[in-house]
Order: C-alpha cells, then sequence, then structure tokens
C-alpha cells in the first residue's frame, strides 16, 4: 500500500468513527472526527498531479482544517472529559 493511498485509508477510517459517533448522537466528537478525516484527505489532495493548479488553496484548506481540528480537539478535552 502506497503512502496515498494509506492517507485517503485514515481519512475514511476517520469519518467512519465520525459517523458512528454521530448515530450515537455525540455531535460534538463526530464533528472532530469527521473534520480529522477531511483533513487527511485535503492533505492527500494537495500531491495529486492533476490538481497541481489548485495546490496553494487545497494548502490553505488543509492547515484551516489541522486548526479547527487542533483547536477542537482541546475544547473536547477541556469540556468533555476534565
Amino acid at each position: 500500500m502506497n503512502a496515498t493511498t494509506r492517507q485517503y485509508l485514515f481519512g475514511v477510517i476517520f469519518a467512519a468513527v465520525g459517523g458512528y459517533y454521530l448515530y450515537r448522537r455525540d455531535y460534538l466528537e463526530a464533528s472532530l472526527y469527521i473534520l480529522a478525516g477531511l483533513a487527511f484527505v485535503f492533505n492527500t489532495l494537495t500531491n495529486e498531479p492533476k490538481l497541481i493548479a489548485y495546490k496553494k488553496i487545497l494548502g490553505i484548506v488543509t492547515w484551516g482544517l489541522i486548526i479547527t481540528v487542533g483547536l477542537l480537539f482541546l475544547y473536547v478535552l477541556q469540556f468533555k472529559f476534565l
């Protein structure tokens, strides 16, 4: 399995876990996992040869998602588990 496929697989796994939390009606953790999955997918899309014209935009979206996931993770830690 190459690195690109692995990154997409991680994104799908995170999104599936987010779907599980949606099923359990835990919307806070669902949003965390879904956004993390999207961050993996967008990070991988930046290296696709056919999307080279959109590399800067995809990079900005990726970093926005990564920062959002980090802040949301800290929020979940602070208010749900402590």
